[in-house]
């Protein structure tokens, strides 16, 4: 099956998966793009587990070749299915979805703590590198740090803002929700990508509402990535 999604830019298609691999506790998984686009780093797509009712929102992490890759933390039985997939079996998949980063910025300084890495090796690779700082729970959980070659690591309880640098850099963070909060208290006009559950992916079931500095509104059309500010 293929066709155009439900919004400008995204596209639905069920894609063949070509493999997947642990990176520390979390899993790499592959599938072929077919006629999906990357789209802008920091967007996300909609990745159906087979056998379950939703999908699940996924940032895109890492082009390779014909393959598109997600890094995937098994934290609940839809999480679990995804990263269980063998190559060769199909997924549904809908993307691009939401607004991603701002890349077109003078200094970009990529902070991402656990899971949140998720979006910045394709954020790395649309840059053509630079800084990047990472915090982890672990050293197993920082084995992912592999994924964004030179990045400057922060392991708990070490804070990610206590490595921020004193100069002013535009940053583009993505985290949990604390951390975010952190980030933007040291730089109030950082690209933050937050997180919240969500069921369609365009706005339509309203799952996903969240409140950023006292305003409701729809992650998946708003954000994922809002400015601080």
């Amino acid at each position: 099956m293929t066709g155009s999604g439900p919004v400008a830019g995204a596209t639905a298609e069920v894609v063949e998966v070509t493999g997947t691999g642990p990176i520390g506790p979390y899993t790499l998984l592959r599938v072929a793009a077919g006629g999906i686009e990357p789209g802008i780093p920091g967007q996300f797509f909609m990745l159906h587990p087979p056998g379950h009712v939703l999908p699940r929102p996924m940032s895109l992490c890492r082009v390779d070749g014909g393959e598109l890759c997600f890094l995937i933390d098994a934290i609940g039985p839809g999480t679990r299915t995804l990263c269980a997939l063998k190559a060769g079996e199909r997924l549904h998949v809908l993307g691009p979805l939401g607004n991603g980063f701002d890349l077109d910025v003078p200094h970009p300084l990529i902070v991402g703590g656990g899971i949140g890495i998720a979006p910045f090796p394709y954020v790395a690779q649309v840059l053509g590198g630079g800084p990047a700082i990472l915090g982890f729970r672990s050293a197993h959980h920082a084995e992912a740090a592999a994924l964004l070659p030179g990045a400057e690591v922060a392991l708990d309880p070490v804070l990610v803002t206590s490595l921020l640098p004193a100069e002013p850099m535009d940053v583009l963070a993505c985290g949990p929700e604390p951390m975010l909060e952190a980030v933007r208290a040291r730089a109030p006009q950082a690209q933050l990508a937050w997180e919240a559950p969500m069921a369609c992916g365009y706005g339509a079931c309203y799952g996903c509402v969240v409140e950023v500095d006292g305003r409701l509104q729809r992650l998946c059309v708003a954000g994922p990535v809002l400015r601080a500010a």
